[in-house]
């Protein structure tokens, strides 16, 4: 059986790190070089590092950032955030980062998941999807969050898939900071609906919830940012309750 994974995400604004509650209230959580070296050291089995204001300022992401980031960390590193050409993403690559991540740029253009899974290979892409519920139906949103589209998030999951992405970020928005648990439901159905992994994210409170969601969500990998910056929940404690509750994980020698 395949290990489960833990994925600290670091959300970058203006160099720092920051979280907020559904996406909005941001506060500083500290140093990004910092936490990164923290995180590897402590044994999470990737890291994502999202430059969150990068497509609302129509700007590219903190390549000097990812460079500095990757050069303190030997685990792998997902990097995301104002990326729309093959240009941005051999950059990134170039700078240290395993895979790539979009999420507005390929809904506003789809065929730069064919292209960028073409070009680097499927296991580079993944594809972020930020899901809020609105009106019954599960609604894709971009620009960091502010803006609906008319896409839903099961159908457009499904199409990322058939495009060549090799793996789906799927954040709850109205689980986001909340702490209340993540949002189960809806990863479940996409995690079996396809074959590629999903990472949940969004809602993670206490040890229980990462439980829930790799057991009732059937999720891949579990990503959370303000419990591990602030230090609520440890890396090494997680990965120990997780392995006590029948839970495939990881754990360093």
């Amino acid at each position: 059986m395949l290990t489960k994974r833990i994925i600290p995400c670091l959300d970058i604004k203006d160099g720092r790190t920051v979280k907020g509650v559904n996406f909005v209230g941001l506060r500083d959580a500290g140093d990004p070089v910092e936490l990164a070296a923290r995180y590897a050291e402590e044994g999470a089995d990737e890291l994502v590092f999202l430059d969150i204001t990068a497509t609302v300022e129509k700007r590219k992401t903190l390549v000097e950032l990812v460079r500095k980031v990757a050069a303190e960390v030997n685990i792998p590193f997902t990097v995301g955030g104002g990326i729309s050409s093959k240009e941005d993403v051999s950059a990134l690559l170039n700078a240290g980062a395993d895979k790539i991540s979009i999420n507005s740029s390929a809904v506003k253009n789809p065929d730069l998941i064919n292209e960028l899974a073409l070009e680097f290979g499927s296991q580079c892409v993944v594809v972020a999807i930020d899901s809020r519920h609105v009106e019954g139906e599960h609604i894709v949103h971009v620009r960091g969050g502010r803006t609906p589209t008319e896409l839903r998030t099961i159908v457009w999951a499904r199409e990322v898939e058939q495009r060549g992405a090799g793996e789906i970020l799927l954040t709850s928005m109205d689980h986001d900071g909340t702490k209340g648990g993540f949002a189960n439901e809806l990863t479940a159905e996409i995690s079996t609906m396809l074959s590629i992994p999903v990472i949940a994210s969004g809602g993670a409170g206490n040890m229980a919830h990462f439980v829930d969601t790799f057991t009732d969500g059937k999720a891949d990998a579990a990503l959370a940012a303000s419990i591990f910056h602030f230090k609520e929940i440890a890396v090494p404690d997680l990965k120990s309750y997780l392995k006590t509750q029948g839970i495939p994980i990881r754990i360093e020698a």
